[in-house]
């Protein structure tokens, strides 16, 4: 076992657009366990990387503190106990959990989140990609805040990202019309032929709003929303009456410098009597065995198809991070540190 732990932290909030600099890579010595008080050393093996991290590193109120000047970047990782006197971890227990941008850390403090011990079997790209964290929060936005119903029109935005891909998908499982819309003709073409979307909409040389005129001459009855923005708007002139919006992410005012203006279009909800909501997933924490044990089913029964963008080198974990906000990555962003012992 190395004796330095590496670590990039944050060294300044971004303002605007987050940027390599805004980082700052250390060697610290390796921590050491309060093994008596039950505490874990583990090495992370594999990072997740998602769009909510930069919400982490803005100092604003929200569901989680956010990340504190000068310390380890928060995410989520899948890693291997390296030092342990509890007998529910032993040392080379796989574990889940948010252990940051470093490769070791000091885990299950008092008042800490137990981490999650990994099943046997499951590879651990399926534990952060399409049995993750992005794949729970697409299960629970859509069926319980969206609640679908089986011939109604599904429109999700970020459709080719690791949520809104699941999302769509588990939209048609249920029965519905969907709508896909993604950035490129590859993205596309992967949602209509791969992913099973009825149609894809390319926002990067199609009108949003014309297209979803065009495609939902009934309108919308759910649109499940990762971005924001014009494409939040495009969405609310074309809802259905009782329709629904699930506020998942907007990631495309993550990075703008000022905050954007709300939709124009607002009472289009009060005439349609429409209900507009967000949810973060950990509100759900107690019915994660449920949604894990279906969406279980429909990936290794080929229902649900995913792709998984994995990147190599503790060096480049903050040029992993920037490739969300480029449209860079190929499915669920991550980068590999370490192989299992």
């Amino acid at each position: 076992m190395q004796t330095i732990n590496r670590q990039w932290l944050l060294k300044h909030r971004p303002r605007a657009m987050v940027r390599e600099q805004d980082f700052e890579y250390r060697e610290a010595p390796l921590p050491q366990a309060d093994l008596a008080a039950g505490e874990l050393l583990v090495r992370n093996l594999l990072l997740s990387f998602d769009p909510a991290i930069r919400g982490w590193l803005d100092d604003v109120p929200s569901y989680l503190p956010p990340v504190a000047i000068g310390a380890p970047v928060r995410a989520g990782a899948v890693a291997q106990v390296v030092q342990s006197e509890n007998a529910q971890y032993p040392v080379g227990t796989l574990v889940q959990g948010l252990f940051g941008w470093q490769d070791y850390a000091v885990i299950n403090r008092a008042g800490d989140m137990p981490p999650n011990i990994v099943p046997p079997g499951v590879p651990l790209e399926l534990l952060l990609g399409a049995l993750g964290g992005s794949s729970l929060t697409a299960y629970f936005g859509l069926l319980d805040i969206g609640q679908p119903q089986a011939g109604e029109t599904v429109v999700v935005s970020g459709a080719a990202g690791a949520v809104g891909s699941v999302v769509a998908q588990i939209a048609k499982i249920k029965g519905c019309k969907v709508i896909g819309i993604a950035g490129g003709a590859e993205k596309c073409a992967w949602l209509k032929n791969d992913c099973g979307l009825d149609e894809a909409i390319d926002y990067k040389s199609e009108n949003i709003e014309q297209r979803l005129g065009e495609l939902c001459p009934g309108g919308l009855d759910v649109f499940f929303d990762n971005v924001g923005g014009a494409t939040l708007e495009a969405a609310i002139e074309h809802i259905a009456e009782h329709g629904r919006i699930v506020l998942c992410g907007a990631i495309s005012g993550y990075n703008e410098g000022e905050a954007q203006p709300g939709p124009r279009n607002l009472m289009n909800l009060v005439v349609r009597r429409v209900r507009m909501e967000g949810f973060v997933m950990i509100d759900f924490m107690d019915r994660i065995p449920e949604a894990a044990g279906e969406l279980s089913q429909w990936v290794f029964g080929g229902r649900i198809q995913y792709r998984n963008d994995i990147q190599e080198g503790f060096e480049n974990i903050p040029k992993t991070f920037l490739r969300l906000f480029t449209g860079a990555n190929q499915g669920k962003q991550m980068l590999r540190l370490a192989e299992p012992e």
